[in-house]
């Protein structure tokens, strides 16, 4: 059995808070400079370029990426030979969050009720999920979520007989309505199976994929470029202003679902899709 301290625990999501919120991870770099190789339009390529040199800016200078520093969400697979000591688990990872919020000067967006909007002032609590896995290891992944994006997902309760077409379909039609709401060029994460709330979970779990990355499902891989390819042709273009890089990249996951269903969730990711991990 190996220990891990909630205070360990607390200081790495605080950390990861911080660096999420001021750098881009390599894949997301790498898959705006591929954008800018592929797209057509001379204003794309120039709010491309803006977007690099923004995040450019934003690691150098210690500046937020982006005003919206989201809403923490943090996945934690938990090994089985792991012990938690020094307190709840939850409170840490709402600790650490809110120590990074607080310390890092980002942005608070989280209310206390959906209904009476009042402020908690320290972007706490966290949307948090849970996973026990085998092993000793216990990994956290961070992927702060701002709402511009958010707000644009949609999850849809497909009859079988809608196939992969109807599949096709509600992820092409998402993208569509985003428009220039979820700050393209997108990566957007798809859950297809299980039920309602597997669906949209697998979709943000989805986000946290390397970008460009194919699944390792052959089927759910072809499904991804077949998607892409479709969202591309819309001619949203970056920042909504015409183009063929509409997305970056189109991550689905998978799982059983019923005889009865096909839900296919789809969740709207902007350019910097900010994610981080790391293992104690």
């Amino acid at each position: 059995m190996r220990e891990v301290s909630c205070e360990s625990i607390k200081n790495c999501i605080k950390e990861m808070c911080i660096q999420a919120a001021h750098f881009i991870s390599e894949d997301v770099r790498c898959a705006l400079e591929n954008g800018l190789k592929a797209e057509g339009s001379e204003l794309g390529r120039q709010i491309l370029e803006e977007l690099l040199e923004n995040a450019e800016i934003a690691g150098n200078e210690m500046i937020p990426i982006c005003q919206d520093t989201g809403m923490a969400v943090v996945f934690i697979d938990i090994g089985q030979e792991v012990h938690i000591i020094g307190g709840s688990l939850e409170d840490a990872v709402n600790s650490g969050v809110r120590e990074g919020y607080t310390e890092g000067y980002l942005r608070k967006s989280v209310v206390s009720d959906p209904l009476e909007r009042v402020n908690t002032g320290d972007n706490t609590p966290a949307v948090i999920h849970y996973n026990i896995v085998p092993g000793d290891v216990l990994k956290i992944t961070i992927a702060p979520k701002g709402f511009g994006s958010e707000n644009m997902s949609r999850i849809y309760m497909l009859k079988p007989a809608d196939g992969e077409e109807g599949v096709l379909n509600a992820i092409t039609e998402t993208a569509a309505l985003a428009g220039p709401n979820s700050c393209p060029p997108f990566i957007i994460g798809v859950g297809i199976g299980g039920d309602f709330e597997k669906a949209a979970l697998m979709a943000k779990h989805a986000l946290t994929r390397k970008a460009g990355e194919r699944s390792a499902d052959a089927k759910a891989a072809e499904l991804e470029e077949k998607a892409l390819t479709r969202i591309n042709k819309l001619g949203i273009g970056p920042a909504g202003l015409g183009g063929n890089v509409t997305a970056l990249a189109v991550n689905i996951e998978t799982y059983p679902t019923h005889i009865a269903g096909l839900p296919v969730a789809v969740n709207m990711c902007c350019h910097a899709c900010r994610h981080m991990e790391a293992e104690l």
